[in-house]
């Protein structure tokens, strides 16, 4: 990257041999050296927040090491020309976590730091290489030159890409809450009072996690009125949304109590998916990726339900990820009562809900305990095994099944 200061004095012939020879010493150079360096960039004023963070912290010091042997590998091939700036994937990821953490150009004093050790390793190496006053006067004249240019043409580029990404940041609130929501789910240290600032919402006290998703053509503000929706029905005036797609919004609500199925009722082409209830900022992020979990599930289960709540898909979750094993184990474990009446399969499912009694399946059902008793005398005809030698599995392939079909 050529800046308007033009290009640099050109070395002695002499003096290029002396830069080659140093910089090739700096590509090899010990565990130890390299060491003296990442030192030095965790300790400036104002680094505390960088420090703090292990994963900035780590990409931070690969960012120094790499620049530092970028600098050496372009003065072997090119000895004391201007060094362009090392712009690599690592520095976008450096700018971008930056800026989702809240942070600005300062984080970018690491560099200084880096240049001034850097510097005192290239000095020793430098009166290793000569002992010739002039060339050594040469040699650090020009290197020094170039190592402090090569820094600010750094800084600067860098400096420059986090106001445009703070920028853009700023003019989209979705993009500032999923920036937020992300540092958050991947458990990065963000303090309460800065996850609170950014996110306008509090991670302490009860988390319950929803994915609200449609079909396609679903616009985002039709989600959102669902969510408006069953915030009403649920009693809950506060709440966190993430537009994570063109048809999908990832919610949560500071509630233990979820009512919804009016709402979804009335909306056919939407659909919710439920983590657990969790409490506090670990439960904020379990919760969620149980709703995840839950959506794909039951999209892989083929379901057309329009609610489902991870409770109830643990279970599954848990026995396998192969579906044609899984409805083998179906077929195997319920034989007939796989394709028997669904209002059978239902009352089945009911009375092992109910903790196998027939009159709680029976209110649960709105019929009378006798159809009960009828339906389970019913499914033990259809099993290929007696309904008290295989109860576990059954109860469990009911639960599939209630899943697996479209109904």
């Amino acid at each position: 990257m050529e800046s308007e200061g033009g290009d640099f004095p050109r070395p002695t012939e002499a003096v290029a041999e002396l830069i080659k020879a140093g910089a090739s010493f700096v590509l090899t150079a010990p565990p130890e050296s390299i060491a003296e360096v990442n030192r030095a960039v965790m300790h400036p004023i104002g680094m505390e927040d960088v420090v703090g963070d292990p994963d900035l912290l780590a990409m931070a010091l690969r960012m120094n090491e790499g620049n530092l042997h970028h600098w050496a590998a372009s003065n072997v091939a090119r000895p004391g020309a201007r060094v362009p700036v090392n712009v690599i994937d690592e520095a976008i990821a450096f700018v971008r976590d930056v800026v989702r953490r809240g942070f600005d150009a300062g984080a970018l004093d690491s560099f200084r730091t880096a240049q001034n050790a850097s510097w005192r390793l290239w000095m020793q190496i430098c009166f290793e290489l000569t002992d010739d006053p002039a060339a050594l006067r040469e040699l650090l004249e020009l290197t020094s030159l170039s190592i402090a240019t090569f820094i600010d043409d750094t800084v600067k580029e860098l400096a420059d890409q986090i106001n445009v990404a703070r920028a853009e940041l700023a003019g989209d609130t979705h993009a500032q809450r999923r920036a937020a929501v992300a540092l958050i789910l991947e458990g990065a240290p963000v303090s309460p009072a800065r996850a609170e600032a950014q996110l306008r919402y509090s991670l302490q006290g009860p988390q319950q996690a929803l994915v609200i998703y449609g079909e396609a053509g679903v616009a985002p503000d039709n989600l959102e009125e669902i969510c408006e929706a069953i915030m009403e029905a649920s009693g809950v005036t506060r709440r966190l949304t993430v537009l994570a797609g063109a048809a999908e919004l990832w919610v949560w609500l500071p509630t233990e109590k979820l009512i919804l199925s009016e709402v979804l009722a009335a909306n056919p082409t939407v659909r919710v998916a439920a983590g657990s209830l969790g409490h506090d900022r670990e439960g904020f992020r379990r919760s969620h990726f149980q709703a995840l979990e839950a959506r794909q599930m039951v999209t892989r289960l083929g379901s057309e339900l329009s609610f489902v709540a991870y409770d109830d898909l643990a279970l599954m979750s848990a026995m396998t990820d192969d579906l044609a094993k899984l409805d083998g184990f179906v077929a195997h474990t319920l034989g007939a009562l796989t394709t028997a009446d669904t209002a059978i399969v239902e009352s089945v499912r009911t009375w092992f809900a109910s903790e196998c009694n027939a009159s709680a399946a029976a209110a649960r059902l709105y019929t009378h305990r006798n159809t009960v008793v009828r339906h389970l005398a019913r499914a033990q005809e259809l099993l290929p095994r007696p309904l008290e030698a295989n109860a576990t599995a059954v109860a469990a392939a009911l639960e599939v099944l209630r899943w697996r079909r479209a109904d």
